[in-house]
């Protein structure tokens, strides 16, 4: 049968990821492209202990639940962002997702129709750019610095595109690393508020921050919390997957009670509910003595922290000359600008052949202005994958080097 699917479906088959993902499948093939925390840290032995007590108290835990999702996880969650970032949420104003994704995904299908204009940071994430571009919104990036968002560019777009959003991630910008600092925060909010801007904050990264007592960073407050008095213009964001597990699929949205009603009759459209068995794990885990979250998000700390410094000696290597990149303060990502002259998805092609791979700039980009640059990952591999990758894709940059 000859199919004749919509014509922004195309946008699904046209990523270089679908091949990677395919390729990393292979035992030797060395991956620094995707947003993976590192399986061997994930807390094994308290995921177990949860999922047999679960299991083992309540047949319910197999049962349909709320679509908004589980009520005692919530209560925690409203606690915990009382606790640690300051952040006032009643339970009622949070709804739990499958993972931060289908949260943007969910906010996205009530609130833009097509050909809507959506302004998001460039560089930004691919899975954003995917989800905007299958609503068929118009898609104008906002240039940024080492500070964050460019309030003179975004008042410009503002102006110029009457926008229906902005996608912001002020918490170590996938992919540059960037922390919003704390003037560009207030001075975006007040823009956005002036002219009526819905804001969705993604904060997946916010806890991997790489701070220790001998560096202490202080928290800089979201731009969730800095709206006072709340006046619902900010849509906030997460999910566990980055320092609990992913495939316990649990994210959330907080926010004004009108959108999080909206999103919620469309989830139920969507899915009904996120799996209930997994959230009432994750809440077991989370309540446990045995378990301690900040003591495991410190521990991820220090390991990250760890391999990034690995990362960044081997760009001082002779291959990466003339490569520029800023050391992020905490996130999963290294965003590198290549040497003069190379390309990254030529080079990507050179170091696949190799059996290794990172992201080309062009994928986390709506103008397609980045294609010098590339993202690594350095949160998945462990050092001495990472050691043997930075290798490998070193080679096809020293190739190409030597060919100009």
């Amino acid at each position: 049968m000859q199919y004749s699917f919509a014509s922004r479906a195309q946008t699904l088959l046209s990523s270089p990821l679908r091949d990677i993902r395919e390729l990393a499948k292979r035992d030797s093939f060395i991956s620094l492209a995707e947003e993976l925390p590192a399986e061997e840290l994930f807390p094994l032995h308290s995921l177990a202990e949860a999922a047999t007590s679960v299991l083992s108290e309540d047949p319910l835990a197999l049962q349909y639940g709320e679509a908004e999702g589980y009520g005692p996880l919530r209560e925690w969650l409203s606690e915990d962002f009382s606790r640690r970032k300051g952040l006032s949420v009643q339970p009622q104003h949070i709804l739990l997702t499958t993972g931060t994704q289908q949260a943007i995904d969910l906010l996205v299908r009530v609130y833009v129709d097509p050909g809507d204009p959506v302004l998001v940071e460039n560089p930004t994430s691919p899975g954003l750019l995917q989800v905007l571009r299958l609503q068929g919104a118009v898609i104008v990036p906002v240039e940024g610095d080492h500070d964050g968002m460019l309030p003179e560019h975004l008042e410009a777009m503002i102006r110029q595109h009457k926008p229906k959003l902005l996608m912001a991630a002020p918490n170590f910008t996938n992919p540059t690393g960037v922390m919003w600092s704390l003037e560009r925060r207030q001075q975006v909010l007040k823009l956005c508020v002036s002219h009526g801007l819905l804001v969705v904050e993604d904060d997946s990264y916010g806890d991997l921050h790489f701070a220790d007592a001998k560096n202490p960073k202080p928290r800089i407050p979201s731009l969730f919390s800095l709206e006072e008095p709340q006046g619902g213009h900010v849509l906030y964001v997460g999910s566990f997957s980055k320092t609990v597990a992913p495939a316990l699929r649990t994210g959330w949205a907080a926010g004004s009670r009108r959108l999080i009603e909206m999103m919620t009759a469309v989830k139920q459209m969507a899915d009904w509910q996120s799996s209930m068995l997994n959230q009432r794990m994750l809440h077991h885990l989370l309540e446990s003595k045995h378990f301690q979250l900040e003591d495991h998000i410190d521990m991820l700390n220090r390991e990250y922290a760890t391999r990034l410094k690995l990362m960044v000696e081997l760009l001082k290597r002779s291959a990466w000359k003339d490569s520029r990149y800023a050391v992020p303060p905490g996130g999963m990502f290294l965003w590198v600008q290549l040497p003069p002259g190379l390309d990254g998805e030529a080079l990507l092609r050179a170091a696949l052949l190799k059996g290794a791979a990172f992201l080309p700039g062009s994928m986390c980009s709506a103008a397609d202005r980045t294609r010098e640059c590339i993202r690594l990952n350095f949160t998945h591999p462990g050092r001495d994958e990472l050691l043997l990758g930075m290798n490998l894709i070193s080679e096809a940059v020293m190739e190409f080097t030597a060919r100009n």
